[in-house]
């Protein structure tokens, strides 16, 4: 099933093309890395998949509706690389609060699942403004993962993690796959996106320069080299 359609999309800031006829498919069950550098366009793609932002051109469909349809987004989830949660909130609340936006009771959740998967058990009924980076980003995670949605859109979740952090939140990345679930990862730590991605899409300037499986990639090079390669314009 194709979980995202995008056609031919244009999006422009006053004279700056920030995408140019970009065009891509999802399919389910796919973890897509989702790579450029700093000014690809990345951001702008997503917020439009999300309805932040207004394309000026072009077609996106979620589940085969159109995203200007806002139930076309009733089973996508998204994690931003900054986020905030209320620091006067307990680890617990946390989840809680975000249970109860998915219209989940309480004795619905196992909430200890959550904790004991982001290794946060300890950090239960800590302050968020007593945490660390890493560990409001594993809470991040543990919120995102909380509404069971089958398309899940990470910007850098390795971001704050140590390299325990790192492994863990790859294998909660390939169990998702496991179960049938759409995986869309922007993240600069290309080594770690090669061991968890099936498909890449690079993209440069606004323009898709390169989509494919992450097999068909590794047979030319590693990934860190094929995505200088293309973006310094050599491949």
């Amino acid at each position: 099933m194709t979980i995202l359609k995008a056609s031919n999309i244009t999006k422009s800031y006053g004279n700056f093309k920030a995408l140019k006829d970009f065009s891509l498919e999802i399919e389910s069950g796919d973890i897509v890395a989702l790579l450029g550098p700093n000014g690809a366009g990345k951001t702008t793609f997503v917020k439009s998949i999300l309805g932040l932002l207004q394309i000026d051109s072009g077609e996106i469909e979620l589940f085969g509706k159109s995203s200007k349809d806002v139930s076309a987004r009733d089973k996508l989830v998204y994690l931003p690389e900054k986020f905030s949660f209320y620091s006067y909130f307990t680890v617990i609340d946390t989840l809680k609060f975000y249970a109860s936006m998915y219209n989940k009771e309480n004795d619905q959740v196992d909430y200890n699942h959550y904790l004991k998967l982001l290794s946060i058990e300890e950090l239960r009924d800590k302050k968020l403004n007593s945490l660390s980076k890493g560990q409001m980003q594993r809470l991040g995670i543990a919120c995102t993962l909380i509404g069971d949605q089958d398309f899940i859109i990470l910007d850098e979740p390795f971001s704050g993690l140590d390299p325990i952090g790192i492994k863990e939140v790859k294998d909660i990345c390939i169990s998702l796959k496991e179960k049938n679930k759409t995986l869309l990862i922007n993240s600069h730590i290309l080594a770690e996106m090669e061991r968890v991605a099936n498909r890449v899409i690079i993209l440069n300037k606004g323009v898709v320069e390169r989509t494919g499986t992450m097999q068909e990639i590794l047979e030319e090079d590693t990934l860190e080299n094929v995505f200088y390669k293309i973006i310094k314009g050599e491949g």
